[in-house]
């Protein structure tokens, strides 16, 4: 499927050089007597979007008192997309958020949504919603000028209604004089929808600093640095936290979390065995952001859902290498895995015998 996939922006580079720079600069933070250190870092890149197209239908209507019902077949399930597509309709529209009332999550108030995954919460479904909001603005100002005889181009949005060189068109008669094709519950109204025909990449790049403890296999994650391209960040901080909750994923998967199956029956099925991270064992993350634009997402964003995850067991790896002169390859680097490595780096494990 090559074919839909574009490097929309290329911020690797930058990528790379931020997190390199961060480790040389250090954070003071220092290892145990007696502990090896070891650094280490991994690149990834992610095709943003499923294969084959993803498709989204949003909806904007114009109320007659000035407030818009925005509707998006989309879902929140914690990552902060409704923030995000109230921060796009308010963009666009020129409205803040307490005259938008967003509607999402349900299909049967716009039409067709593919579902909320693979990283389409703001690359496909907030350009469907930029592209209603955008077609309801330009109908908007069509409406002004066409009642005040003058210039499209000319007339602008106001808390008001629509100001032209002629006066100010309040929004209620911009309803009224909207054709009845054109209306509905609401009020005056525009669609927009998205096929996700085309994908980007996002650039993510992981760099770590770790302890290891010899005699017990103890890795300690000293000092944690990740670098991503995003594109144009639309919300700086829910995008470090959504950094820093997959590196905090990632960790659990690089060093404690395993299913352990014997004769088809797991064999740790409840947390009291089955080892997650605790608040100890997340390091605090820097995050840095490449500075570029996506040629692909709304307002130059990219997609950065499960993108921060894939480079950080890699990095921790090869950190484990250059502390002990030996190569982990059985991933969860476990304390068992780790100390049997240290003391017996000539019987490890290579990778074609894993």
């Amino acid at each position: 499927y090559e074919d839909d996939l574009i490097i929309g922006s290329y911020g690797l580079d930058q990528c790379l050089d931020l997190a390199q720079d961060a480790l040389r600069r250090g954070n003071d933070v220092s290892a145990p007597e007696g502990w090896l250190v070891g650094e280490g870092m991994a690149v990834a890149m992610i095709a943003t979007i499923a294969p084959r197209g993803h498709f989204s239908r949003s909806k904007v209507a114009l109320r007659p008192d000035g407030t818009f019902v925005v509707r998006a077949g989309t879902a929140e399930f914690g990552n902060g997309t409704t923030t995000v597509l109230r921060q796009i309709a308010a963009s666009v529209l020129e409205a803040p958020f307490s005259r938008l009332h967003l509607w999402t999550a349900d299909t049967d108030a716009v039409a067709h949504d593919t579902g909320a995954f693979a990283s389409t919460g703001i690359t496909v479904a907030g350009k469907a919603l930029a592209a209603a909001c955008q077609a309801l603005r330009t109908r908007m100002l069509e409406l002004a000028a066409a009642q005040t005889g003058t210039d499209a181009d000319a007339a602008l949005l106001t808390d008001a209604g629509v100001a032209t060189p002629a006066g100010v068109v309040p929004f209620a008669e911009l309803v009224a004089a909207a054709s009845p094709e054109e209306r509905d519950e609401n009020g005056l109204f525009a669609t927009g929808g998205e096929d996700g025909a085309l994908r980007s990449v996002a650039f993510n790049v992981h760099a770590v600093r770790v302890a290891v403890e010899p005699e017990t296999g103890v890795v300690r994650i000293l000092q944690s640095v990740q670098s991503a391209d995003a594109g144009t960040v639309m919300n700086p901080a829910q995008l470090r936290g959504q950094i820093e909750g997959g590196v905090a994923q990632a960790v659990g998967s690089a060093l404690y979390e395993e299913v352990l199956v014997e004769n088809g029956a797991v064999q740790n099925p409840v947390f009291r065995v089955y080892r997650v991270p605790q608040f100890a064992d997340v390091p605090e993350t820097e995050v840095y952001l490449a500075d570029t634009s996506d040629t692909v997402g709304p307002f130059g964003a990219k997609s950065m859902s499960e993108s921060p995850y894939n480079p950080v067991a890699p990095a921790i790896g090869n950190a484990i290498a250059r502390a002990l002169g030996k190569r982990p390859f059985h991933q969860p680097f476990t304390r068992q895995r780790v100390w049997r490595l240290a003391q017996h780096p000539e019987t490890a494990p290579t990778r074609t015998a894993e």
